[in-house]
């Protein structure tokens, strides 16, 4: 009995310094990490619209060259980053894949319609498969293509058609469930940049 509270006492202890340490750690990082997040929209932003920086200046170049325009339409707010030069439009989107969130920023031509780059931050989706979502061999047929009427990703895309990109090739599902998030996205950012 005494050896099997022995056993007890130490698993309770060493969780206990396991949970401290974790936390510690958490909170030694999170604003690390936060910073890397906002330096990773700032340079996807900054790599759709050409504009050259390096990691020691981002953060003056984007704000020197970049507006950061939020929007209140219909109790939310939306937040645009607009080229002060091309008058050039990213926003983040998100929504659900197939196995998960799916996020990044997509950015539009000053006619705000005409796709520069689709950029994927955060997929959950299947290495290999719907993980492809995220890869430039996917993402490099964006550029170019309309938002308008609507975008659609097709396994047989008609390379006549201004709106329509190919599917990804084994992944229907995230390639259906990622033209969904971006049509949706793409509609109510549209509604809240045109209420200005």
């Amino acid at each position: 009995m005494n050896y099997n509270l022995k056993i007890i006492v130490f698993i309770l202890i060493l969780g206990a310094i396991t949970s401290g340490l974790i936390t510690g750690v958490d909170l030694l990082t999170k604003d690390r990490i936060a910073e890397n997040e906002l330096a990773e929209i700032k340079s996807t932003v900054l790599d759709a619209y050409g504009i050259s920086y390096n990691f020691n200046n981002i953060h003056e170049v984007f704000d020197d060259r970049v507006e950061t325009l939020s929007i209140q339409y219909e109790d939310e707010t939306y937040v645009f980053y607009v080229d002060r030069v091309t008058s050039r439009v990213s926003f983040e989107f998100l929504g659900n894949g197939l196995w998960g969130p799916i996020s990044g920023i997509i950015s539009l031509d000053r006619d705000f319609e005409t796709i520069i780059q689709v950029k994927v931050l955060v997929q959950q989706e299947t290495p290999g498969l719907g993980g492809i979502v995220a890869e430039n061999s996917f993402l490099s047929q964006f550029p170019g293509v309309k938002m308008t009427p609507e975008l659609i990703i097709s396994r047989n895309a008609d390379p006549n058609l201004e709106n329509e990109v190919d599917a990804i090739t084994g992944a229907t599902g995230t390639s259906n469930a990622f033209g969904r998030l971006l049509n949706q996205n793409y509609a109510r950012f549209r509604a809240a940049w045109e209420s200005r």
